[in-house]
């Protein structure tokens, strides 16, 4: 893993991330490596030709001087990068960041994969409007060793108990759904008692990983590989309209809050 250290002018930009003002993240690159993940982008704007997973930018910023500048806004930690990534426990950047943010009345929300939030419980727990989303999108530890790097999931369930049991919300964001792969209703089961909200955001496959999602699919399940081409290839929309439908019904039972962002054109224009 090559390790930098970054001057970086602001931590808190504007974004036009769905339901968020400002996007942090205390991190360039990631530890865990989603085999997925859509932040691969970053490394043509900070001038890495590493692959995805063998590099972290560490950033420095000037302190936040004024939460309050803040508060009414929404903020999401970590939109390109895991804030709770394994190297946050040497540099403890997202902490910081944490504490610069004490007393703000905006909205936080805190994207992870990573049980290590619980460090920061007392902090998180000084916020008026905080969230802790947690990312799962299987259950099946022997998919996901293949496809990242990150803490299991088991650990993560656990972390969300423990947050919930403070009286933190938590929100479980089934992302992203692998065609016939993600099991979404024995996932909902397994957090329902644990959480707030359901998220749903499909597989989308883009840029540089399209290739290497693929090439898995046909060694790994090659009887999904024509059900891949269709969706992937041909743009087919048909497999994610009955599935929001199959949960959308699934879910309606538990009287959640459920947020769907299967379809991320019709959320820009909204």
């Amino acid at each position: 893993m090559i390790v930098r250290h970054i001057d970086s002018k602001n931590i808190l930009i504007k974004t036009k991330v769905p339901a968020a003002d400002y996007a942090a993240n205390p991190y360039v690159g990631c530890s865990f490596a989603c085999r997925y993940c859509y932040a691969t982008f970053m490394r043509r704007f900070t001038g890495h030709s590493e692959s995805w997973g063998a590099f972290l930018d560490v950033k420095h910023w000037r302190p936040i001087s004024n939460p309050h500048k803040y508060d009414g806004k929404s903020i999401t930690i970590g939109t390109v990068t895991d804030p709770y990534n394994g190297f946050e426990r040497v540099f403890q950047r997202t902490r910081a960041l944490l504490e610069e943010l004490s007393g703000t009345t905006a909205e936080i929300s805190l994207l992870t994969k990573s049980d290590l939030v619980l460090r920061d419980l007392e902090l998180i727990k000084a916020f008026r409007h905080v969230k802790v989303v947690f990312s799962i999108n299987t259950l099946d530890e022997t998919f996901r060793r293949k496809m990242d790097r990150s803490v299991p999931i088991a650990c993560r369930i656990e972390a969300m108990r423990h947050l919930r049991q403070a009286g933190i919300p938590t929100v479980t964001f089934i992302s992203p759904i692998f065609p016939e792969i993600t099991d979404v209703p024995a996932i909902v089961r397994e957090v329902s008692p644990w959480c707030d909200e359901i998220w749903l955001e499909n597989l989308n496959l883009r840029g540089s990983f399209k290739a290497n999602i693929m090439q898995f699919i046909a060694s790994d399940y090659p009887e999904l590989l024509p059900l891949y081409q269709q969706i992937y290839d041909r743009n087919g929309k048909a497999y994610w309209l009955n599935l929001a439908q199959e949960i959308e019904q699934e879910l309606a039972p538990l009287k959640k809050k459920v947020v769907n962002y299967f379809f991320h054109t019709e959320i820009k224009k909204n």
